[in-house]
């Protein structure tokens, strides 16, 4: 520092530019420790990375021109600060997305049979179907390269509401042990909710599979496209478009968030995908999935189901005890189809809720201490509007 100068005057650093083409210049404090300037954690962030090579270049670049403008601007003007957050985003996202991240797969057949036996009673077909779709993702990543493409069709799973597709899809990705994460289709009104929008927008971020995959931080997690025939009428042209790039194993190895801007590896990413209907998919996009028919339940193993999954699970949830409530067997049949027929669980599910709380309900008021439904006193606990 120049001693003639008076106390406190700032004295811009001067930006140095990178030895290599994949590092940035990052200076050092005394004592080792990384500096507290701004800029230079971004440096340390973007340098620590595992960004491809050219990205990492790109990002140097940006981050020298943002200390060109601080040094003539200062840190308090308003363009600098724009420019600064702008570019604090976009190292955060790109540095933070798996380029190199992977889960360890799970590749034991049994294992994935138990799980979905545990998470899903019934369902023989669609278990088998999924079964031998595992089994050739197994065989393939067992005799193939790492960097072998999987060209395993994608799963639709297709069913009325309430047959358990969103909880059958987060069972394979248990059976293989990868991260699951979900993207919602029901009322997307634009594409670039899925492939983000560009940074020249002051509101900019990227698009929902980059932030899925950063969450999951793994590039080979399990992203679930839940009801695909649910998208707005006005934006189903441009989705299925994006949906025929992210679903065809050739195209998704070079996808390109309009945000991130740089082509990032989807090949591994394990995509399935549900709908009530394939009426409103495009025909595209149809031509690239695996459609699997859920069947409706029929009243035996909703009984089974109600007895011995959800019954246990929502009296532990209202917190009652085994001994203060329990349901005669001949009462399952009438709580099973308190309104007619229906083909999911969940309003068997709500059903049982009911009686739990009615029964909680009286317990608390002091009025019982253990209620046993029956035939007998169904209706003061079934709700039946």
């Amino acid at each position: 520092m120049d001693p003639n100068l008076p106390i406190g005057t700032s004295v811009p650093l001067e930006p140095k530019l990178p030895e290599s083409s994949s590092s940035v210049v990052v200076p050092q404090v005394s004592g080792g420790q990384s500096s507290p300037d701004q800029l230079k954690k971004l440096g340390e962030k973007i340098e620590s990375s595992k960004v491809p090579p050219e990205l990492k270049q790109n990002l140097t670049e940006r981050l020298e021109r943002l200390m060109l403008m601080r040094s003539s601007t200062g840190f308090g003007n308003s363009n600098y600060i724009l420019e600064y957050e702008s570019t604090a985003s976009y190292v955060k996202w790109v540095t933070e997305l798996p380029w190199e991240t992977r889960t360890q797969d799970s590749l034991d057949l049994v294992a994935a049979q138990k799980i979905l036996d545990k998470n899903h009673y019934g369902l023989v077909s669609v278990k088998n179907r999924i079964l031998e779709y595992l089994s050739a993702i197994i065989l393939n990543m067992k005799n193939n390269q790492t960097d072998h493409v999987l060209r395993a069709p994608i799963l639709c799973l297709v069913g009325l509401a309430g047959t358990g597709k969103t909880t059958l899809a987060s069972s394979i990705a248990e059976s293989l042990g990868r991260k699951f994460e979900r993207i919602p289709f029901g009322g997307m009104g634009d594409a670039r909710a899925l492939r983000g929008q560009s940074r020249a927008f002051p509101d900019a971020e990227p698009g929902l599979i980059i932030k899925k995959l950063v969450h999951a931080m793994s590039r080979n997690s399990v992203i679930l496209l839940d009801e695909l025939d649910r998208v707005s009428d006005s934006a189903r042209g441009d989705i299925m478009g994006v949906l025929v790039e992210l679903l065809d194993p050739e195209q998704n190895k070079f996808f390109s968030d309009h945000y991130i801007d740089y082509p990032f590896n989807l090949s591994e990413v394990l995509f399935i995908s549900t709908s009530n209907n394939t009426t409103n998919i495009s025909t595209a996009v149809l031509d690239r999935l695996e459609v699997i028919q859920m069947p409706s339940y029929s009243d035996e193993e909703k009984t089974v189901i109600a007895k011995s999954y959800l019954f246990p699970k929502v009296r532990v949830a209202t917190g009652l005890s085994e001994q203060q409530i329990g349901i005669a067997e001949d009462v399952w049949p009438q709580v099973i189809r308190p309104l007619g027929f229906d083909s999911g669980i969940r309003s068997l599910e709500r059903t049982i809720e009911g009686v739990c709380r009615k029964v909680a309900r009286q317990i608390v008021e002091g009025k019982v201490q253990t209620v046993q439904i029956t035939n007998l006193n169904l209706k003061e606990f079934l709700a039946t509007w």
